[in-house]
């Protein structure tokens, strides 16, 4: 396909991902869906310009806007998408190499005509640029919310702040996690050679591969024979940091599509009992197809309005609850960039509420000596520590522990601050996820996890 109709293609695409209030990869596959004509290279250029724009966003605006001398009086919608996108090509991206002279036919022609001397001089200007430039603030240099900045800069750091800001304006891996039911970590790797498919093992999961490269692992075999699911590394730790025992009983009090469901499973060898719960039945209707091709027979799954509403039934029944609480995700901005202009300080107080409210629900379903386990794929502080200090000052019979949780299957020491897990993409290359192990006073003779 010619780069005219590409951009064409990733313009209309970028136009409706700043409209709508979905993810914008949840975006893209609908769009690809609806253009089953577009090949897998047309669909790569597509899917890379529009996350790379939404990466860059605020940087492009600026480049454009500078250029065009901040006339953009007749300019439609569209015209401005397209331009925002060819702005990030020509100045930010370092792999497409699209120059100004591949843009000229395509600037000179149809609807974009009017704008000619002021869209050739923005391309000139945009080429000309220099990302790198230490003067720029962080926010601009990395396109970023002045007020997630500024939260950022508070918590870790100015030099703190700038690496991982750099971190999550890159693509994340893809990474599989292979599910020990059906298969080993090396005989999925045989298989996946067997399709062509090389791979290479994780850092830190003892159970992950990464892609040697991108490729639509849903179409292989061995993702229908169930020897894998695709989760990040860092998702793939918290299971294991719980290290629940095959007798345990388990709660995932917000399951979603059940990715750290399945490897609580797999953990704990298809025996106990996981009760998965989340108030979204399209996310279970994903986590029943999802426990059928992975042999999964311990889970049983329940839809909830409220996690209060188990208390009734199941009030000091379980040995492990754990709260994957719904954030606003600004840990996973390496697949979702576009939450960067999504999520705001109204948005992290209204969840840190919400999350506030499954944490303190949940603590009546552990058990005497039992585990309630914290989780977000969140970097604010608002959602992370202070959720658990404001618990512990209303459930003084939980306990941070003194020493980092113990496992069978990882170490955690590195990454633990002396209350708490974390694991950021600029240290460990994983997505940004925060976890806290909670103990319930009381002691039973035998363990229900690892601990």
């Amino acid at each position: 396909m010619k780069l005219a109709s590409l951009l064409g293609h990733a313009a209309e695409l970028l136009q409706q991902v700043r409209l709508s209030e979905r993810p914008a990869d949840s975006i893209i596959d609908t769009f690809f869906r609806s253009h089953k004509y577009l090949g897998s290279h047309d669909r790569r250029f597509i899917a890379e310009a529009t996350y790379g724009t939404l990466r860059h966003l605020r940087k492009s605006e600026h480049l454009l806007l500078n250029a065009l001398g901040g006339q953009t009086e007749g300019m439609i919608p569209e015209d401005g998408f397209l331009l925002l996108l060819t702005t990030y090509l020509v100045a930010l991206d370092r792999r497409t190499k699209v120059t100004v002279e591949d843009l000229q036919p395509i600037l000179k022609s149809g609807k974009l005509r009017p704008h000619l001397a002021a869209l050739l001089k923005a391309m000139d200007a945009s080429q000309k640029a220099v990302p790198g430039d230490p003067a720029e603030p962080i926010a601009l240099k990395y396109s970023f919310p002045d007020w997630m900045i500024e939260r950022f800069t508070e918590q870790y750091g100015e030099a703190e702040t700038e690496a991982l800001c750099k971190s999550l304006n890159e693509q994340a891996p893809v990474t599989l996690r292979v599910n020990e039911l059906k298969s080993s970590v090396e005989a999925c790797r045989q298989a996946l050679k067997a399709e062509g498919i090389e791979t290479l093992r994780t850092d830190l999961s003892p159970v992950g591969l990464h892609l040697a490269k991108r490729i639509n692992v849903f179409q292989l075999q061995a993702f229908r024979d169930g020897l894998f699911e695709v989760q990040d590394e860092g998702s793939q730790l918290l299971p294991l940091l719980i290290d629940p025992k095959p007798t345990a009983k388990v709660l995932d009090a917000c399951a979603g599509a059940g990715g750290k469901t399945l490897e609580l499973a797999a953990l704990m060898k298809n025996r106990g009992e996981v009760v998965a719960t989340d108030v979204h039945s399209s996310r279970l209707e994903e986590l029943r197809k999802r426990t059928r091709r992975a042999g999964v027979s311990n889970v049983r799954i329940q839809q909830i309005e409220d996690v209060g509403d188990l208390a009734e039934k199941h009030r000091g029944h379980f040995d492990v609850v754990l709260v994957d609480a719904p954030c606003s995700g600004i840990g996973t901005l390496r697949r979702n960039p576009g939450m960067k202009w999504m999520v705001t300080e109204e948005t992290v107080k209204e969840v840190s509420e919400k999350q506030f409210h499954i944490l303190d629900a949940s603590a009546s379903l552990v058990r005497d000596g039992g585990m309630l386990a914290y989780a977000t794929c969140t970097l604010f502080r608002e959602e992370n520590e202070g959720v658990v200090e404001r618990f512990l000052q209303a459930h003084p019979d939980f306990s941070l522990p003194a020493s980092p949780p113990r496992s069978s299957r990882f170490d955690s020491t590195k990454y633990f601050d002396g209350k708490y897990v974390r694991f950021f993409p600029h240290r460990e290359g994983t997505d940004g996820f925060f976890v806290a192990v909670l103990r319930k006073q009381g002691v039973r003779s035998e363990q229900p996890t690892g601990q």
